[in-house]
């Protein structure tokens, strides 16, 4: 692996990634018998779902020496997604989830990612920083900061990118993107990852997460609040995903909620990285947070109605051709100052 790259990618993400084994029958996993594999974990996902959108993406990862590990080198340029800076780790194994579908709203996830996942095997020293500086989006979720050495990688990447930020003389407009991503599975505490949250905060331009991930962060559950919150610690972009009630969005002068689609749900597994997916190609397009949110809105409510995660994810054409056929309720309050009475939480 290289740390300098020919050109500026459109997005960058860093963080998990395994092979997701799919039942092809919902129910319990004890009375399934036959399974499918796919490329999974949530940055590699929103890596795959940004290329979707013709993003030149790239992720940065770590795998076993291992079958499963040659598998996702190999798929990754499938996808549109550069494998450049995904490496392995000898001695561990790729990690693998199993997943039960108990539609329309119950998806348990089962980790193999013992003694370590691979991917929190990302040190400083490897880092592509050049890459990570130039790059249109970075992308990072909570689970790379659960765990040294891939915890002081992620501060590395974060003081490089917010100093390259500082000094940008670039056209266009770049971002940091933090996912609260928690999974209680991966941390010793709550309190941990919220000691961890503050720091990345610092770094991050937009921050996405639904109310539970929130709650870790900054101490919120209301939506309104919750993002407030994540706008107080620096964020230029906050957004709370809250299921069966939509998405809300604010920046310090807009507030923007979208209702869900009506949809029948196959599996939520991916949903997010989908919506993640969609925003960048929203940023990337300096689109306004009304059309961006509705464009990321409609991409998860499609990954629902399918059966896997990142072969699920839509191209742009899908996603628009779905919010004609499929509108979702949107409210608009710019420059409104006192949103939070209207929305029910």
């Amino acid at each position: 692996m290289t740390n300098e790259a020919p050109h500026a990618y459109d997005v960058i993400t860093m963080g998990r990634v395994s092979v997701d084994i799919y039942p092809q029958q919902t129910g319990p996993l004890e009375d399934v018998s036959t399974f499918s594999k796919s490329v999974g974990g949530s940055a590699t996902n929103v890596a795959i779902a940004a290329a979707r959108h013709g993003a030149d993406a790239a992720v940065i990862t770590r795998t076993g020496n291992d079958p499963f590990g040659r598998y996702i080198a190999r798929t990754l340029p499938e996808f549109g997604v550069a494998n450049g800076f995904v490496a392995t780790v000898d001695g561990l194994n790729t990690p693998v989830a199993f997943c039960e579908i108990f539609p329309p709203d119950d998806f348990p996830l089962y980790f193999y990612r013992a003694p370590k996942a691979p991917d929190l095997m990302i040190t400083a020293k490897s880092l592509p920083l050049h890459a990570i500086e130039r790059a249109r989006i970075f992308w990072t979720t909570v689970t790379g900061l659960s765990e040294e050495p891939s915890r002081s990688a992620h501060h590395t990447a974060f003081e490089a990118r917010s100093a390259a930020l500082r000094n940008s003389t670039s056209d266009t407009e770049l971002h940091t993107v933090l996912d609260l991503d928690y999974r209680s599975v991966f941390w010793s505490s709550p309190e941990a990852a919220t000691r961890e949250v503050a720091v990345a905060l610092e770094h991050a331009t937009v921050a996405v997460g639904n109310r539970e991930e929130c709650e870790v962060a900054v101490g919120e559950t209301d939506p309104v609040r919750a993002a407030d919150a994540l706008l107080e610690r620096g964020v230029q972009i906050a957004i709370v995903k809250q299921g069966p009630k939509g998405v809300l969005a604010k920046t310090r002068d807009e507030f923007v909620e979208f209702r869900p689609h009506h949809i029948d749900v196959v599996n939520g597994l991916g949903s997010g990285d989908g919506f993640g997916g969609a925003l960048t190609h929203g940023l990337l397009q300096g689109w306004g947070l009304e059309r961006t949110l509705a464009f990321a809105n409609a991409a998860g409510a499609i990954v629902a109605t399918r059966f896997e995660c990142s072969t699920a994810m839509p191209t742009s054409d899908e996603i628009e051709q779905f919010i004609q056929s499929n509108p979702a309720e949107g409210t608009n309050h710019t420059n409104d100052t006192s949103t939070e009475e209207k929305v029910d939480a």
